[in-house]
């Protein structure tokens, strides 16, 4: 690995490291600013495609070539190595400023995408795809994406000093000219507007349906803070679990759920994948093989066939675009709440220290188990959110590895016993402790350094930080019940009174034809 960071450093342009956060704003578009957007944004695409293309190229050329060969036999570490490499990719021009020279060359040649983008605006494609294909080289992605229309979603600028740039609270493009929409009594807009701009970022957005613009202005400084939300300076040792966290601070602990409240929109989302299907079979009949009989149980039904391999030309009718349209708008409701909700989480965690020890656990390989609860609660997105806003206020993120210290099985003296996951409470062999297994699992990360745990430290200061991991617990229980007994208002008032009458099978008549209602999923248990 060292030997590909020395090389990243030869083909990729330096950026800085001074701090920057990002607010974002929505503009005042008018039907003709609309279509010349939508126009740029082609533009943008057509680019970034043909960019992404001849990366592509040069990589495999480059990773063909003897010159290229030769420097991967030479050691590790090595300055002739780096010099090899060096001279390898300056051969075949894969640096981010040949790409760069290469997007200006096509743009200025396609005569309508000089005139739709700006040259700063060309080069941050280029270096957009050069970045998506390296990531090839260096062995950290498989494959690039093309861009179709509704998947390229953003352009942005180097410096805020000439093309796409924001001035005078307005997003300034060649002749366009957009005027952002701020709130003057918001303070987080007044401390954004307030801060020396970078450079800023078009986004489209569909929502409900509808095509929406906005603008995401970089600056430079530190983001507004709320009071209620200022980090802390103490300790937290962190346990990191699929559904939720546990914490231990100086004088707080909690184990809290990820995503809370958030809407429970399954059910729809599988209605309309099935009309959608519905709606592909039909249009589509010869992408799919033949339907066969088979057996459910006694009952002979009818398999739907499987896709042709290769199928690639499909129709979809209005209907089906519709269907995917409000599928989208769906996953993008439920994505944004878990998004809000574990934001939340992170500054209640922040609140009690911004010094977190916490194992090193692999979401990726949570996602081979649990992949629906995992896109549910979103723990990655928490973690790095988590890292993130700790080192911007001067903390620290400290990540120790679990198989060397194992503090779901380690007891207070030391030694360590196996135990199922099923098992969620922690009976220590030295009678000093009965607890909930995260929340002691995040009370030993504190006392970790070196990927080494102190266990007399640990166990000399259980008695003192005892109270507020029971205090934890039982918070943790009274809430579960709760949420127990309140979890049949998530129904509808229909599927509520279904359960209390004991109805099994229902009959819904829908003009001539007798539709069998299915059963709710509670009613079902």
């Amino acid at each position: 690995m060292e030997h590909k960071k020395q090389w990243r450093k030869i083909i990729t342009v330096a950026r800085t490291n001074s701090p920057s956060f990002v607010l974002e704003l929505p503009l005042k578009v008018d039907s003709s600013s609309d279509a010349e957007l939508l126009g740029r944004f082609q533009a943008g695409r057509q680019l970034y495609n043909a960019c992404l293309n001849e990366a592509l190229l040069r990589m495999e050329r480059l990773k063909k070539s003897a010159p290229y060969q030769e420097a991967r036999k030479l050691p590790v570490q090595s300055k002739q190595r780096s010099l090899a490499f060096s001279s390898a990719i300056r051969l075949y021009n894969f640096t981010d400023y040949d790409l760069q020279a290469f997007a200006v060359l096509n743009a200025k040649r396609s005569v309508w995408i000089a005139q739709k983008l700006d040259s700063n605006s060309i080069q941050t494609l280029a270096t957009r795809a050069f970045r998506a294909v390296e990531r090839i080289l260096f062995g950290k992605a498989k494959k690039v994406r093309y861009k179709v229309p509704n998947r390229f979603n953003s352009i942005e600028n180097k410096t805020n000093k000439q093309g796409l740039r924001w001035k005078d609270n307005c997003l300034v493009w060649g002749k366009l000219t957009l005027k952002g929409i701020f709130d003057p009594s918001n303070p987080v807009h007044c401390h954004g507007l307030s801060a020396p701009v970078k450079y800023c970022r078009v986004i489209k957005r569909e929502l409900n349906g509808k095509r929406r613009w906005f603008v995401q202005l970089v600056l430079s400084g530190t983001p507004y803070q709320k009071p209620q939300y200022q980090p802390g300076d103490g300790l937290i040792g962190l346990d990191l679990n699929i559904t939720n966290v546990a914490f231990v601070g100086d004088k707080k602990a909690g184990l809290l759920p990820f995503a809370e409240n958030v809407p429970t929109l399954e059910r729809e989302i599988k209605t309309i994948q099935r009309a959608m299907q519905r709606s592909q079979r039909a249009n589509n009949p010869d992408n799919y093989e033949p339907d066969f009989d088979g057996r459910r149980g006694r009952r002979k039904i009818i398999k739907k066939g499987k896709v042709k391999k290769g199928s690639r030309h499909w129709k979809n009718s209005r209907t089906y675009l519709k269907l995917a349209k409000k599928k989208r708008n769906l996953e993008r409701r439920k994505s944004a709440y878990a998004k809000s909700q574990n934001r939340r989480l992170v500054n209640q965690i922040l609140k009690h220290g911004k010094h977190i020890k916490t194992e090193k656990v692999s979401v990726k390989g949570w996602q081979k188990r649990y992949g629906k609860a995992i896109g549910a609660k979103s723990p990655g997105f928490f973690q790095s959110e988590l890292k993130r806003k700790a080192e911007n206020a001067g903390g620290s993120f400290t990540e120790f590895s679990t198989s060397s210290t194992a503090l779901s099985q380690t007891h207070l003296n030391g030694e360590r016993i196996k135990k199922s996951l099923s098992l969620r409470v922690h009976y220590d062999v030295t009678g000093l402790a009965v607890m909930q297994r995260d929340l002691f699992s995040a009370y030993l990360s504190r006392f970790v350094t070196d990927n080494t745990l102190d266990v007399l430290l640990a166990r000399n200061s259980y008695r003192g930080s005892e109270p507020i991991l029971t205090a934890a617990w039982q918070a943790y229980q009274s809430s579960k019940r709760v949420s127990e007994s309140e979890s049949p208002q998530s129904q509808s008032p229909a599927e509520r009174m279904a359960v209390k009458l004991g109805t099994v099978n229902q009959i819904a008549n829908v003009g001539d034809k007798l539709i069998p209602t299915p059963k709710p999923e509670s009613a079902q248990l």
